[in-house]
């Protein structure tokens, strides 16, 4: 594309249309667009003054693309006497992928004007969308402040997020360590409720997903679904009180939003958030301590807590590496506690289709194995599974080779493993699958081994059970209604 930039009234389709070219994949154009604005760089200067205020902003926009941070001083300078206000963000937004450490105090000056200006319906969004800009610029040379939590001592109310199916597995162990008195505990219907005093005693436990404080509003646990209300419930919440008390300062607390939902809503209600919290909460998506979560209900409203990102959960600190196909740990070792009335200890085991090895892992952290062996045809597999294993501090023998061609001197007494889904396969290819896989396992196993399987193809498995007598199933357990995964215990008898 050549480049000729005209100070007129075309200025600004001209700068749009370079500034899409420049997103092109072809990399002889885009070094011919550099060499032609640079050739006019005076010309783009003059572009900043354009009578059009869209031209002067992707004028500064365009600056921005080519990080021409020799421009930094004169686009802030022009931001200053910028009198439209919805161009201003667009001058930050250029000067964020510049060299500018030089021009911070002048932008942490503007940032507190701004902070002071009175708020109305014209001017909000626009203020809104200078704050954000701002403190993008702020979060990238100062980085954000780090608060240290505390985990013991402080009076809490907690939601363990579980598998819905299991909420009193986790309930009944989170009973079993329990030892300080005053714990209550009481099943929600995302998982389990505690009112604790030590948050760090219920992170030993490894069958629940993540940790949520639960954001009480006066409405109940639910916020409105127009973000300038929801941001108002918010803030008038207890949400701020949990985070000083569960941290030894207090301060601006950095954030993000964890909606699945509309991304409009998401940024709607983070302005608001960022405005009427004054600075005490910045909405700050690729460096933050503190996650907003908003599970929408049937009536259209949030059920709003927070993952705190202050509290280290180690638990499953091991699992570097995973692929598409890995099972979640929490859910690994949620299949571990439902059979950990067949699991033995000092048992020879053994994961056909190991993955990363998490299966094995939890196995061996609710009773510790003997011997460990995992098979997978996945080479790249079996690389980051020995990484995990390592990690985990559990000896494990992978294996690159086809279960069905692996051979050893002697018997194992349980085979886990997380199925291999169907995907492209024909049902009439699964069902052979699963024959030769109990045909397999009967070569291997020693008398009254076990097979602990976890699959979406309880037909397969059923059919198998009918035709091998010798195979007996002593558990059925579903896991998640919605997909039909199953975890299945067998017993086999030689």
């Amino acid at each position: 594309m050549q480049v000729n930039l005209k100070n007129d009234d075309s200025a600004r389709e001209t700068l749009s249309l370079i500034r899409k070219s420049l997103k092109s994949d072809n990399y002889s154009e885009i070094e011919e667009i550099k060499n032609g604005i640079e050739a006019q760089k005076d010309v783009l200067k003059q572009m900043l003054y354009n009578p059009d205020a869209k031209a002067r902003k992707n004028a500064a926009l365009l600056m921005g693309d080519l990080q021409m941070s020799e421009m930094a001083q004169l686009i802030f300078d022009v931001y200053l006497k910028e009198e439209k206000r919805f161009v201003k963000s667009s001058y930050l937004d250029a000067l964020a992928n510049m060299d500018i450490e030089k021009l911070i105090p002048d932008i942490v000056d503007c940032k507190l004007k701004i902070e002071s200006e009175d708020i109305n319906d014209s001017n909000r969004k626009h203020i809104q969308e200078e704050l954000r800009s701002i403190n993008k610029i702020l979060i990238k040379y100062q980085g954000i402040e780090k608060h240290t939590a505390r985990t013991k001592g402080v009076n809490v109310e907690v939601l363990l997020l579980t598998n819905r199916l299991h909420r009193e597995i986790v309930k009944r162990q989170i009973e079993g360590i329990a030892e300080t008195e005053g714990v209550e505990v009481q099943i929600h219907p995302l998982g389990v409720i505690v009112k604790t005093d030590n948050v760090q005693k219920l992170l030993k436990i490894r069958t629940f997903k993540t940790m949520y404080f639960p954001v009480h509003v006066h409405t109940g646990n639910f916020v409105d679904n127009d973000p300038r209300k929801a941001a108002k419930q918010i803030w008038e919440s207890d949400m701020y009180d949990i985070l000083t008390n569960m941290h030894t300062a207090a301060g601006t607390f950095y954030y993000r939003i964890d909606y699945k939902g509309d991304s409009e809503f998401s940024r709607k209600l983070a302005s608001e958030l960022d405005q009427i919290s004054e600075g005490t909460l910045i909405n700050s998506p690729s460096e933050y301590e503190i996650e907003i979560k908003l599970i929408p209900n049937k009536e259209g409203r949030f059920f709003c807590c927070m993952k705190l990102n202050t509290i280290s959960d180690n638990r499953f600190r091991y699992r570097k590496n995973a692929i598409s196909t890995s099972i979640q740990p929490s859910t690994a070792a949620l299949i571990a506690k439902l059979s950990e009335g067949y699991l033995k200890e000092d048992a020879q085991i053994i994961d056909p289709f190991c993955g990363v090895g998490t299966m094995l892992i939890e196995r061996d952290k609710l009773k510790p194995a003997r011997e460990i062996y995992a098979t997978d045809i996945f080479g790249d597999a079996i690389r980051l599974g020995r990484e995990n294993a390592k990690e985990a501090d559990v000896r494990i023998n992978f294996i690159h080779r086809d279960f069905f061609d692996f051979k050893h001197d002697y018997k194992f007494n349980e085979i886990i493993t997380n199925f291999p889904v169907r995907g492209k396969k024909s049902k009439e290819e699964q069902d052979r699958l699963y024959r030769r896989f109990f045909d397999k396992a009967r070569q291997i196993l020693a008398d009254e081994a076990v097979i602990i399987l976890y699959t979406n193809e309880a037909g397969f498995v059923k059919k198998q059970l009918r035709l091998n007598t010798d195979y007996k199933l002593v558990q059925e357990t579903c896991m998640i209604k919605k997909t039909g995964f199953y975890l299945f215990v067998i017993k086999y008898y030689a």
